[in-house]
């Protein structure tokens, strides 16, 4: 027996008993994980990866996440799954074999959600494919080289509004000071998935002052705010819209205030808090529309020409909503329409009276025509005086003759008619384009988590036909499955609720696709997609966090360190019992950046979290993603041995100093038998066996 951990006063067996737990967990603070349970990260590129793989499993690691830097076509310094051939794929696999470890998978790091969203903003139904193709690679490669295992996928589907978000009603997480005042908000065309506009809730809209039956109307007065029946026989209450004759119309047919002492329209600026009760009143309206269509009373006809089309796939009124940002879009949409049909009616006002005139004038065009042609050249003069005499001292001498001044006439009326025809159509064109823009006004949310659902879905479903071929091979070792990992904060998925979401909306989807195109049953539909759709939470990622923070100012800073450490844990605990998480990322830093620490060289409470993890069944794979040792150490190998000693297993050396002195493990970092270097294994009776072997209990090649 030796002692193990510098200070300590616990015991840990050596020679074969190595990797039994301690007696006294509470004492060791252990979690119940060895070396064995710990893997590594293999990323791949710029150097020759697979004697560098084979170096890194003799470290003693028993499981090896090989990660893909690269996307689309491979690069020196970014290699992608299509880039290692048959013979490489042959050497990961025996290697994999005669190591007896298990290799898990990275899609490439280049990928940030699956919504398809582009540098500025706009929703491309290209990038979403793309994406999704750099998925389905990299799980053909984990079904060829892994046989199953994890497919590690970074969310991150879009930009939101940190101090907007449902889960953040507390507002204990802020971007920025008064970020809740200027908040933005994506409003996309589903039929593109371009941004219409993005909408602020720091400017307000102008728009105009609607009638309604409300206090203040003539109408409310003459009838003593009582429900009254209009011409057409509708019931007309308070804040129903009517018309200026006092009839109740429909919210697209409402018309604004006149002021008829100031001789104007009234309008007035709505605000942020407005617009959310116009999204309810939207919201309401949609509901009633479509229950009215459900129920035939609105021709199939008719629903599609309104604004509320774009809930025509909903399965109930539970799935309709108008939010407050696609109602900021709504209003201005309706804004400008209405301007277009200002403008149609100004243009167009003239016409009917332009055609009626040049007919006119085509008539005396004929008949003078006729008389000038009659007309001997001594006769024409008389005619000219006729026009001198109908303005006199206005027309000159050289007044032409009027078959000439109507020809002239004809074409300024031509000019009008034209210039009237085509300023009114277009603006009825505009207004148009507006209207039919409003029914496909969706939140940029909303619309991007169901593009991400499917893109989703569709991976899934690549890892499940993958796993099946597999298993018809006798090579499956687990399931392929896609595993959504939690990114930085400032990206939807990086929450926990939102991680949730994302993966319940996502194996919905792909389970309704199996039941439609694949004809199976729902049981087996969500199980096929809990199988193979799940999560990796990275506890780094999760600790990044802690920058937007509000901390207590009556409180010290290691009391508010505390506070987000239990806020962390309790949502860590959400997750747990979810049951989504199927694979762990173990990283470490200090709240600001996504640095890659070692296990326990940060503040991220990394121990507590695999305790809940355990607490709740957790059997997946745990992969520390080695990154700062790389440059600020001997080698990125430091990153396991500093995950191994912080777990209560810091075996690969032992150091001295010269004299005779006790050995404790705590002193093992850099030397071992007086050397200065750590080995990669050790042999003799200080390993598990008599056997050449890695501390992890690995046979050596």
């Amino acid at each position: 027996m030796v002692t193990f951990g510098s200070g300590s006063n616990y015991y840990m067996p050596m020679d074969r008993e190595y990797g039994i737990a301690p007696t006294k967990p509470s004492d060791t603070n252990d979690v119940g994980v060895n070396i064995g349970d710990i893997g590594t990260t293999l990323a791949l590129g710029p150097i020759p990866n697979i004697p560098t793989v084979g170096a890194k499993l003799r470290t003693g690691t028993k499981v090896g996440e090989i990660v893909f830097m690269g996307a689309h076509k491979g690069s020196p310094q970014g290699h992608t799954p299509e880039m290692y051939g048959e013979m490489q794929r042959q050497a990961l696999r025996e290697m994999q074999k005669a190591n007896e470890v298990h290799f898990t998978t990275h899609a490439t790091v280049g990928v940030y959600g699956m919504a398809g969203m582009d540098q500025q903003g706009n929703f491309s139904r290209h990038a979403k494919r793309a994406a999704v193709d750099e998925i389905k690679r990299a799980i053909d490669f984990a079904a060829d080289v892994a046989r199953g295992g994890s497919v590690v996928v970074h969310t991150g589907e879009f930009q939101r509004a940190m101090v907007e978000a449902d889960w953040n009603k507390d507002q204990k997480f802020k971007m920025f000071e008064k970020e809740e005042e200027v908040s933005s908000f994506k409003v996309v065309d589903t039929r593109t998935g371009g941004v219409i506009q993005e909408a602020r809730k720091n400017r307000n809209v102008p728009r105009p002052l609607w009638k309604k039956y409300d206090e203040g109307d003539e109408f409310w007065e003459k009838n003593n705010g009582k429900i009254y029946v209009d011409k057409s026989g509708a019931e007309v209450k308070k804040g129903d819209y009517i018309d200026y004759w006092g009839n109740k119309v429909e919210r697209i047919e409402r018309v604004p205030r006149y002021d008829s002492k100031e001789g104007r329209f009234l309008t007035r600026e709505v605000g942020w808090e407005e617009l959310c009760k116009d999204a309810q009143e939207m919201t309401e309206e949609a509901k009633a529309t479509w229950e009215k269509w459900k129920r035939g009373e609105i021709s199939d006809e008719k629903f599609k020409e309104g604004p509320w089309v774009r809930f025509e796939k909903a399965n109930s009124v539970k799935e309709i909503e108008v939010r407050p940002e696609e109602a900021y879009i709504i209003t201005t949409l309706e804004n400008n329409a209405g301007n277009s049909r200002g403008w149609a009616h100004h243009y167009g006002g003239n016409f009917d009276e332009h055609v009626k005139r040049r007919e006119k004038i085509l008539k005396a065009l004929e008949l003078y025509e006729q008389i000038e042609s009659a007309t001997s050249e001594e006769e024409k003069w008389k005619l000219k005086q006729t026009v001198r005499s109908i303005a006199p001292g206005l027309v000159p001498e050289d007044t032409q003759m009027p078959a000439e001044i109507l020809r002239d006439t004809l074409k300024e009326i031509d000019r009008q008619i034209r210039s009237s025809r085509e300023s009114s159509a277009s603006q009825w064109s505009q207004a148009h384009e507006q209207m039919e823009t409003m029914k496909y006004v969706e939140s940029a949310e909303t619309y991007a988590l169901k593009e991400s659902y499917g893109a989703y879905a569709d991976a899934g479903i690549q890892a499940m036909r993958r796993s099946m071929d597999l298993e018809k091979q006798g090579k499956l070792k687990q399931p392929v499955f896609i595993s959504m990992e939690n990114l930085y904060p400032e990206t939807y998925g990086a929450h926990p609720d939102e991680l949730i979401k994302l993966i319940k909306g996502s194996q919905e989807k792909m389970a309704e696709v199996l039941q439609k195109k694949y004809k199976m049953s729902e049981e087996e539909a969500h199980k096929r997609a809990q199988d193979h759709i799940g999560a990796t939470f990275d506890t780094g990622h999760f600790n990044m966090w802690r920058k937007y923070f509000q901390n207590d100012p009556n409180k010290t800073l290691e009391q508010n360190d505390k506070v987000f450490n239990q806020w962390f844990l309790n949502q860590v605990e959400n997750l747990a019992k979810s049951g989504v998480v199927k694979h762990l990322h173990l990283v470490d830093n200090y709240g600001y950046q996504d640095e890659h620490l070692a296990p326990g060289q940060g503040n991220t409470p990394v121990k507590e979290a695999i305790q809940i993890f355990k607490k709740y069944g957790f059997k997946g794979e745990m992969i520390v993603e080695a990154g700062a040792d790389y440059s600020t150490d001997s080698s990125g190998f430091q990153t396991m041995a500093k995950a191994w000693k912080y777990f209560g297993n810091p075996v690969y050396g032992g150091g001295t100093s010269g004299g005779v002195q006790e050995k404790r493990w705590g002193q093992v970092q850099y030397g071992y038998f007086g050397q200065i270097q750590p080995p990669y294994f050790t042999v003799g009776s200080y390993a598990p066996s008599e056997d050449w072997t890695v501390w992890s209990g690995t046979p050596l090649e």
